[in-house]
């Protein structure tokens, strides 16, 4: 370890087929706008047993604060998923609230949000609306003809993104594959407490307003003592989330086993103890097992080349080499991974890849992620893949946007924040994919800077609470699953701003796209290897959190609209 508000007017719908649009309008009288507000409900596709509906409210008064919208069905329709804002259902009551980046109702401005929905013999509009507990005033307008008539089918295209056509902008070829993907993660606190039930499974769960964590990694204290700290998080990890896996990273032995008798500031682990060491490592993966918490991967050690004032340990290479060679087999239950260099640093990971007894007792490659773009290592490390040991990315910590502490990392849509975000960590993880490695496991999952937040006064977060960075992060993270592998795509010159990867696993093919660009990109067109049932794109941006977006199909075409600034995901089942 190293240590306004805006207005927005958009239309969000689903499905392909158009019916005729149903409007209920309350407007207000002369005089009365601070009482009242005017809304528009239209139905803009329907099919059995489901609809897609946009909802436009406009505030003739004062700019309101944190709105909510309520309405009422009557009919059996239910809300089933919503874009641009948090909406709720309980019977026929429907409440629909801003979320976090929406802000406030613009005095004369307007506010947009849309839905998926369920219905069963009809489909009526709501004709009566309040916006913060004050009826909106006004008639309400009929449709010329009901949407009550559906198609036998649920549409694949959404009105608002054409089906498309015409030559594809971005090509995937599953046939041509690279590296297999374990995951992307974070670390709990290595010193301090542990993150709660609710926390792990906001960072490891795959529902709304979760984060899609594959990885976590936790330390091995050099006190045993210490070691049931993180056990229940852990725990719920492994059981709440999605093929978990976790990651053990020793940061020292105990100190009587090092050369300078101390914790902290390097030292060497002496070598009448490398026995006593593997034993302590392999003790504390049987401890974790007998808890009920399997340790996938256990590294040898944390950053062998860096001695700071806190725990650290020192290693060579040949040092590294000799230690998994003669030792090694003693850990059982897990794979070792070496050697979590600073800035991946191959002479301390070759010795023990070109020793043949050496290199069968580990099971992944480490390193970190300081400074090894400068260095000229964030590539393929063509050694580790000649022996097919994956290659993990195992920590990075970067927040120098907010110069030194502020309430930044607090502020959803802070510019400083999201431009770090995208063009620092997520640019990061773009190219490590592309180098063919197999993970990417940022530093700790709770903190102010991280992906959700710690509740520290000074930095403005709501301990438990995602953040921006974690819904970014999460565009990778929740979709490429463990087990997926990279393929091959081809670009367009129109799609050449973009940086794309795509994956295949589970019967889907997922891309994740990053616009660094201030421009947006729309109506590019996608081609999957073959026809595509079912469409998702999710987009994350300084403006909007893992927000769904339309997405138009057209046999093994889509076509999406990519943001500018933006880091989104594009999910074909095939």
């Amino acid at each position: 370890m190293r240590r306004h508000q805006t207005t927005r007017t958009a239309v969000f719908s689903a499905g392909a087929v158009l019916l005729a649009s149903t409007a209920v309008a309350a407007a207000l009288p002369a005089g009365a706008a601070a009482a009242g507000c005017a809304v528009t409900y239209a139905v803009s596709s329907q099919w059995q047993g489901g609809f897609g509906a946009n909802v436009t409210v406009t505030n003739l008064g004062d700019p309101v604060n944190g709105w909510t919208l309520t309405w009422s069905y009557a009919a059996g329709q239910t809300v089933t998923q919503a874009w641009n804002a948090t909406v709720t259902q309980s019977g026929a009551a429907v409440s629909a609230r801003n979320v976090d980046y929406n802000g406030s109702i613009p005095t004369n401005g307007n506010t947009s949000f849309g839905f998926n929905g369920a219905w069963t013999s009809s489909n009526p509009a709501p004709t009566s609306f309040a916006l913060n507990g004050v009826t909106c005033t006004g008639g309400t307008t009929t449709p010329t003809t009901s949407p009550s008539t559906s198609p036998t089918s649920s549409p694949t295209t959404s009105p608002s993104s054409p089906p498309p056509t015409g030559a594809a902008d971005i090509t995937v070829n599953t046939a041509s594959r690279y590296q297999t993907i374990d995951g992307f993660g974070a670390a709990v606190s290595i010193w301090g407490g542990a993150w709660s039930t609710a926390e792990t499974q906001t960072l490891v769960g795959l529902g709304p307003n979760q984060l899609g964590l594959s990885i976590v990694r936790t330390g091995v204290s050099p006190v045993s003592g210490e070691w049931g700290t993180q056990v229940s998080a852990l725990r719920t990890a492994k059981s709440y989330g999605s093929n978990v896996k976790i990651m053990a990273s020793p940061w020292t032995a105990p100190a009587a086993w090092k050369t300078n008798n101390s914790r902290i500031n390097g030292g060497k682990l002496r070598t009448d103890y490398y026995d006593d060491y593997a034993n302590h490592l392999n003790s504390y993966v049987q401890y974790m097992r007998n808890q009920g918490v399997t340790i996938d991967v256990t590294s040898v050690q944390n950053e062998p080349d860096w001695h700071p004032d806190y725990d650290s340990m020192d290693w060579s290479g040949t040092e590294l080499q000799t230690f998994v060679r003669e030792q090694g087999a003693k850990v059982q239950n897990t794979k070792l991974m070496v050697a979590e260099a600073v800035n991946l640093n191959y002479g301390y990971t070759d010795p023990t890849l070109n020793d043949a007894a050496a290199r069968n007792n580990i099971g992944y490659i480490g390193g970190h992620l300081y400074g090894t773009e400068a260095s000229g290592r964030l590539k393929p490390y063509t050694l580790a893949q000649q022996y097919n040991k994956p290659v993990w990315m195992t920590e990075w910590n970067l927040h120098e946007a907010d110069g030194g502490g502020s309430n930044i990392w607090g502020n959803p849509a802070n510019a400083a924040a999201w431009n770090e975000t995208l063009d620092d960590i997520m640019r990061t993880v773009h190219k490590s994919m592309e180098s063919n490695w197999s993970a990417y496991v940022w530093w700790y999952g709770k903190r102010y800077y991280s992906f959700i937040g710690d509740g520290e006064s000074a930095y403005g977060t709501v301990a438990g609470a995602p953040l921006k960075r974690g819904y970014a992060f999460s565009q990778y993270a929740k979709y490429v699953r463990p087990g997926y592998q990279r393929v091959a795509l081809t670009k367009s010159s129109k799609a050449s701003p973009l940086e794309v990867t795509a994956y295949s696993g589970d019967g889907k093919v997922t891309l994740v796209i990053l616009n660094r660009s201030t421009s947006a990109v729309n109506n590019a067109i996608i081609q999957a290897p073959q026809n595509v049932s079912r469409a998702e794109y999710v987009a994350t941006s300084q403006n909007a959190s893992a927000a769904s977006q339309p997405v138009g199909v057209n046999g093994n075409q889509v076509t999406v609209n990519v943001g500018a600034r933006s880091i989104s995901t594009v999910v074909l089942t095939l």
